[in-house]
């Protein structure tokens, strides 16, 4: 049989199609356009969502016998809030994850309910890339389109509901709502009643592995599929990545290189960290996990490459950076204000160091760099848990780049093991399909079989000893300059 997993990413849907045994038949990727209608925005069109998908599974599904498709599945960007009316018309474009508007609202959740009392909620505290503060931003400064919500959703889930009917949500996703008591995997009834909300308006919450529906008669017919193809939840991307890199069980660690930067490690314990500098979500594998995110990741090197070099040629400007460890530049990875461990949404992105002889070169290295030891801000403080993490999966378009792992692993101090796929979010979303329909028992039998390491990389003594002094440099940068930001636009 053959699953289609669906990955919802920032700037395109990938989608992968996958037989039982694990191997990826095909791959198709489609494009769709992001707004910034204000600094600090970030929003999209839900309909683009649909209709890239439906323009994708047409091209993955060209060639091979459509009647083995069993089941279909979602990895998708997290946070956003999709809003719809009765008539299930989208009332404004959805605010993204990476949307920085609410951060009034995210302060009145922290100061004035209390981070005490939202992690009693909800294991969290408000972060402005979070859905509870944006859907308290829309009923301020939008008070019309707010009396008008009938349904609230996240991405993913809007292709669910399009492709099925089922409105519906699955507890990876909705733990980053800021609406979900995570540890009992349900609605937190104190939180709707802060953002003036009903439960009627949310989705069902299922586990990832679930089915939630089949796919539409009318949408089968044009697509040519049977209209008992299983529609199963899915997961958020990170969950999503996870699962596709054998991040599951107890105790694995994974590290994500997309858009946005996390730190994963998974656990079949709830727990929660006690500054909640880091995330408390539940797992796509029914159990759940910590995560530190960070905002710009593989987009700085994006920002800095073509933006202000002019050049999309990444393994050019990344050839001949040899003097790991020495580099007097540092850069902090704020371009949209960070989240993990700060959650400081006015903070942006700097270099520092510079001297006359610095060149084009040390400033690539600084902004992998910088990358690198944000992401061990979050690594720090899932030690200072008790958890012992010696190694790590790596997944993500920036662990495409030999130079940036060697990085990472003698910064972090880890193992970095690297998987056959790096389909990540697409392929765990797969996985999650082929479960759901049966194929396999459990997330974590699916994983061990389908997921392989091919590579790893070993920090080197010398190297890890180089950068844990200039990573005691790095993290004194952002307490010294976190003042200096007012509103994320202007410096006070």
């Amino acid at each position: 049989m053959l699953y289609i997993g669906t990955d919802l990413g920032t700037s395109a849907v990938k989608l992968l199609l996958m037989d039982e045994a694990g191997q990826i038949k095909n791959i198709v990727s489609k494009e769709y356009p992001l707004f910034f209608p204000h600094p600090g925005w970030s929003e999209q069109n839900p309909e683009d969502w649909y209709a890239k998908f439906v323009e994708g599974v047409r091209e993955l599904l060209e060639g091979c016998d459509r009647t083995q498709v069993e089941g279909i599945s979602f990895g998708g960007q997290m946070h956003g809030l999709v809003a719809l009316d009765e008539q299930d018309r989208v009332i404004r474009p959805a605010i993204l994850w990476n949307d920085g508007r609410s951060a009034m609202e995210t302060e009145y959740l922290n100061d004035t309910i209390g981070r005490e009392n939202l992690s009693k909620y909800t294991a969290n505290i408000a972060f402005a890339g979070f859905t509870a503060p944006k859907i308290l931003w829309m009923k301020k400064h939008e008070p019309e389109n707010f009396s008008r919500i009938s349904k609230i959703m996240l991405p993913k889930d809007y292709l669910a509901y399009r492709i099925s009917g089922s409105f519906c949500t699955d507890v990876s996703d909705a733990s980053g709502m800021l609406l979900l008591d995570v540890k009992n995997r349900r609605w937190s009834v104190p939180m709707l009643g802060i953002c003036e909300i009903t439960e009627r308006m949310l989705p069902r919450v299922y586990e990832s592995y679930e089915v939630v529906g089949t796919l539409k008669k009318t949408l089968a017919a044009e697509l040519g599929l049977s209209s008992q193809v299983k529609v199963i939840a899915g997961a958020g991307d990170n969950a999503a990545a996870a699962v596709g890199t054998g991040t599951v069980g107890d105790g694995m660690c994974n590290l994500s290189l997309g858009t946005s930067g996390t730190l994963f490690v998974s656990s079949k314990n709830f727990g929660v960290d006690q500054n909640n500098a880091l995330h408390s979500f539940g797992h796509a594998d029914g159990h759940y996990h910590l995560m530190g995110c960070m905002l710009s990741a593989a987009s700085c090197n994006k920002w800095w490459s073509e933006e202000i070099l002019r050049t999309k040629d990444f393994a050019e400007e990344q050839a001949g950076i040899t003097r790991l460890g020495e580099n007097a530049v540092f850069y902090l990875p704020y371009l949209m204000g960070e989240r993990s461990p700060h959650n400081d949404p006015h903070v942006r992105a700097l270099f520092m160091g510079m001297s006359m002889d610095t060149t084009r070169k040390d400033m690539t290295q600084a902004v992998l760099e910088g990358v690198a030891f944000a992401l061990r801000d979050s690594l720090e403080i899932a030690r200072q848990l008790g958890n012992t993490i010696t190694s790590s999966r790596i997944c993500g378009g920036g662990a495409k780049s030999k130079l940036w792992r060697k990085m990472i692993a003698n910064i972090m101090n880890l193992r970095l093991e690297i998987v056959e796929s790096e389909e990540g979010p697409a392929l765990g979303a797969a996985i999650l399909a082929a479960v759901g329909c049966g194929a396999y028992p459990d997330v974590e039998p699916a994983a061990s079989r389908i997921v392989k390491v091919i590579d790893t990389v070993e920090p080197q003594a010398d190297l890890v000893c180089k950068y844990e002094k200039k990573y005691q440099i790095f993290r004194k940068i952002y307490p010294a300059v976190k003042a200096l930001y007012r509103d994320g636009t202007e410096l006070v």
